[in-house]
């Protein structure tokens, strides 16, 4: 017989105010993998390089700088428990997600893009309250389909369409979507006994001997733009390294199914950076429902999420 216990982190404790400011962080880096992605990889009229070397590339580039932080700070070998978890999450975000996307967004643009990104965040809840067996209220999971609801409809504001064209590639984002959400679920869970940076670092350490001589294999080839460059070193650098110190960490203490909502506000940080970088301007349509996605972070953050525990464990901790 299951028992429904409340989670060990409320909406109003510190560590769940922490989380979700380590997770916006985290988001925030996260918002130009697209745009730079699609800077490195070009277009199918002036491609750049390939979709394979930009996403097995960048994982080489951040192995190697993961390797270094590795010893210098020290890190302890991993656990033989902890060596399938490190496997799932090195299979989610070091290869397919990097994968799928790198190669998908030479065909659609990034605002098409958005919204197959819009479901990352309710696929990552998903995914971890089946992972720590726990049961989101029904609250929660109103603000977080309303939310992407709201992300989905924005992008497709934006794109002028009346309705969802779909692209072939839109399969490879959904892909994508899927192995974020198991590689952050299980990254997070790993990070509660790790040290969140150390998780990520291990990941793409024991992904080297598979990424390393597929990227050379891709090397690209001819006269690249210094664009490119630019987009596959932020890939390599923030995205696929330094975004996570602060991602995981703080899905670790603010809990997955709450933080992994903050992935909402990540389109509209996306064209709030493009403002500088190619010249766009914030519409009152842009802020208008940024607002609206943000409402939905805040209320959802309050709504209860509780574990699922089997009898003979709470009589267990009872007694001791």
């Amino acid at each position: 017989m299951n028992r429904r216990t409340s989670d060990a982190r409320p909406w109003w404790s510190q560590d769940t105010h922490k989380g979700m400011l380590l997770g916006f962080v985290g988001v925030t880096v996260f918002a130009l993998t697209l745009p730079m992605t699609r800077l490195a990889t070009g277009t199918v009229d002036a491609p750049q390089m390939s979709g394979v070397f930009v996403a097995l590339g960048r994982a080489v580039v951040a192995a190697v700088l993961s390797a270094f932080f590795l010893l210098a700070t020290r890190a302890p070998w991993p656990r033989r428990e902890d060596l399938a978890p490190l496997v799932l999450t090195s299979a989610g975000v070091v290869f397919g997600f990097p994968l799928f996307t790198s190669v998908a967004m030479r065909y659609v643009e990034a605002v098409h893009a958005s919204v197959i990104v819009g479901v990352l965040p309710l696929a990552t809840a998903a995914v971890a309250a089946l992972l720590y067996r726990q049961r989101p209220s029904v609250g929660f999971w109103l603000c977080a389909v309303l939310g992407s609801a709201l992300v989905v409809g924005f992008a497709l504001l934006r794109s002028g369409q009346p309705g969802l064209a779909l692209h072939p590639a839109d399969g490879l984002l959904l892909a994508a979507m899927a192995c974020a959400a198991v590689g952050y679920a299980y990254g997070a869970r790993l990070s509660q006994r790790m040290r969140a940076e150390h998780v990520i670092c291990w990941a793409l350490v024991l992904a080297l001997p598979i990424t390393l001589p597929l990227a050379l294999l891709h090397w690209p080839v001819g006269e690249l733009k210094p664009s490119a460059w630019g987009g596959f070193a932020y890939t390599a650098v923030f995205s696929m390294w330094l975004g996570f110190f602060a991602w995981y960490r703080g899905l670790a203490l603010g809990g997955t199914v709450r933080v992994s909502q903050v992935q909402l506000v990540q389109p509209f940080l996306g064209m709030l950076f493009a403002i500088p970088l190619l010249g766009e301007q914030l519409d009152g349509l842009t802020l208008g429902f940024a607002l609206a996605v943000i409402a939905t972070v805040f209320i959802g953050k309050r709504m209860p999420v509780q574990t699922v525990r089997s009898r003979a464990n709470t009589l267990s901790s009872r007694t001791t």
